[in-house]
């Protein structure tokens, strides 16, 4: 499967799913008053058209699957809005998956976007399962000329996506590093205003927060950490920049980069740490569930090998 752009040819695959009740159900547009010649316009006018993008998403054999789009592109915002439709018969087989991964990539790569965002409606319950399953982000806050466009629809659920996030998930379906667990933390996202993570002790993270620190103006390509603790549990999460965190629980030495600010690191286990600062001041958050004790440390590499070994003992 691939995306291009919209041909003539695709016109008649269009009218189907326009005039498929199963897929335009729950969609505001009146699509049944649609005919063939609307989906043949539809594709002649997207052409020339600077603030909108449609592209098909294609078949290996090039056969239209649905279109994926960016409405609204605006530059000086930096925001776009994205819509996506797919065949009944594309559903269920990743086509749906796929463009929208790759139209994001288009949208923060190649347009240099800052955010994309969507509205859906409440009842479409497919849709709403497809976004909330792959761990995107309900937005509050949306501006007002952005509700505009849907004043006259009610109980609209709309999400977002900012440049940076994870939104392929890469690292939360690894699940753990080098022992340790990879956890979403918990965040609200505004468009045109950033997003707002949170957590909170317990309930969130299985220890009672005693202490917080965060490692700032650190140069591009410094490295630090270079210790474990004994017994000090810690959850650590970069807020801004791009910072690789390298774990090693005597076993196995594992990477992971840390830039979006929903993803952080559990550690409950004596773990050696370093940290590689990508890029300038990026900075790096703890939140630790003792106070500060310098007995806890082990800073060479070999006593935290021994200690290990003891542990297993």
């Amino acid at each position: 499967m691939y995306l291009r752009k919209l041909e003539q040819k695709d016109a008649v695959y269009m009218f189907e799913w326009m005039h498929d009740k199963e897929v335009t159900k729950d969609l505001a547009a009146d699509f049944e008053k649609k005919q063939l010649k609307d989906a043949e316009e539809f594709i002649i006018s997207g052409r020339q058209d600077l603030k909108n993008m449609h592209l098909a998403i294609v078949s290996d054999t090039d056969e239209y699957m649905g279109t994926v789009s960016l409405k609204n592109i605006d530059k000086d915002a930096q925001n776009a809005e994205f819509a996506i439709i797919v065949r009944k018969c594309a559903m269920g087989k990743g086509y749906a998956w796929y463009a929208m991964m790759e139209i994001l990539r288009i949208a923060f790569e190649e347009l240099e976007l800052n955010c994309v965002y969507w509205c859906v409606s409440k009842k479409n319950k497919r849709a709403i399962k497809f976004y909330d399953k792959h761990g995107f982000h309900e937005a509050l806050d949306i501006a007002d000329r952005i509700k505009k466009r849907y004043e006259e629809i009610t109980n609209l659920k709309w999400y977002s996506v900012l440049s940076g996030d994870d939104y392929q998930n890469k690292m939360l379906e690894r699940k753990t590093i080098a022992g340790c667990k990879i956890i979403s933390i918990k965040t609200i996202p505004t468009v045109d205003a950033g997003e707002l993570s949170y957590f909170e002790t317990i309930q969130d993270i299985p220890f009672n927060i005693k202490r917080v620190y965060y490692i700032s103006k650190v140069p591009e390509g410094v490295r630090r950490g270079y210790h474990a603790h004994k017994k000090l549990k810690q959850l650590l999460f970069c807020p801004y920049g791009k910072i690789q965190l390298i774990l090693d629980d005597g076993n196995r030495k594992e990477e992971i980069i840390l830039s979006d600010p929903s993803i952080g690191i559990l550690i409950e286990q004596p773990v050696w740490r370093e940290m590689l600062w990508l890029e300038k001041d990026s900075v790096l958050c703890v939140t630790a569930s003792d106070f500060y004790d310098e007995s806890d440390y082990i800073r060479d590499y070999r006593e935290f090998l021994k200690f290990k070994h003891c542990i297993k003992k």
